[in-house]
């Protein structure tokens, strides 16, 4: 069975050349000019990846992504935007992403993108975590199944969803070195771009939240042309 594309955008000439050429491509396309009519979609049916613009007539594709993602829909989803600048990329990285699209764009680019991104999808191993999802480490404790991380002084350690992701995969292997693109494809199945800083500025927040929560200076090292360490001892909790 084809793979099936939702695409999501209010520019009716776009709406039609996607759908006709990812048809063309193989896809099974189905379309939506609005968010109303993207949730009837996706009522009707789960498609295997959503193509979706930013700026929509009745909302934010951002905020939608948002709500998609805690809804607990796994669908890979494309954004079509012409935000170009590295903290828009970030956003959407926190909204829940898995790539990004610069309009104007070469459809070219976007099929060969969506094939990136469901085979990424398909085929990034689940990581290995402990029964009960919650692991302790220099005082601080974390919550897989609520997403939360327990400072040692029992306050609440306030991460986006986007720094909780990348600090579970740094729990579920630590003391391996692990790359930035590494990080990229196992948060949301991107390839790795040498301009993309997002991983980076992540990181850095996250440092300077567990370092100001009485964590390590070294808690999370960086290895010079390898990515990043997390450096201290993770015990699974029962």
């Amino acid at each position: 069975m084809n793979p099936g594309i939702l695409v999501v955008d209010d520019d009716r000439e776009i709406l039609s050349l996607l759908s006709k050429y990812l048809s063309q491509q193989g896809y099974t396309v189905r379309e939506a000019a609005s968010l109303k009519e993207m949730r009837s979609q996706l009522d009707a049916a789960a498609p295997e990846l959503i193509v979706l613009d930013i700026m929509l007539p009745d909302g934010s594709g951002l905020d939608a992504c948002m709500d998609l993602r805690h809804s607990g829909v796994r669908v890979p989803i494309i954004l079509l935007t012409a935000m170009q600048e590295e903290v828009d990329r970030i956003i959407g990285l926190e909204m829940g992403a898995d790539d990004y699209m610069g309009k104007p764009f070469n459809p070219r680019e976007l099929v060969a993108r969506i094939k990136a991104v469901l085979r990424r999808s398909a085929e990034t191993p689940k990581p290995q975590e402990p029964e009960s999802g919650r692991f302790s480490f220099e005082g601080f404790k974390a919550d897989s199944a609520a997403r939360t991380v327990t400072a040692p002084d029992g306050s609440d350690l306030q991460l986006t969803g986007a720094e909780f992701e990348v600090l579970r995969i740094f729990l579920d292997r630590p003391g391996r070195i692990i790359s930035r693109d590494q990080v990229l494809e196992m948060t949301r199945g991107r390839n790795g771009d040498p301009f993309d800083r997002s991983v980076d500025v992540l990181m850095s927040r996250i440092r300077k939240k567990l370092r100001d929560a009485g964590g390590s200076a070294d808690l999370i090292k960086t290895v010079r042309n390898g990515g990043y360490q997390f450096a201290a001892k993770v015990t699974p909790v029962p």
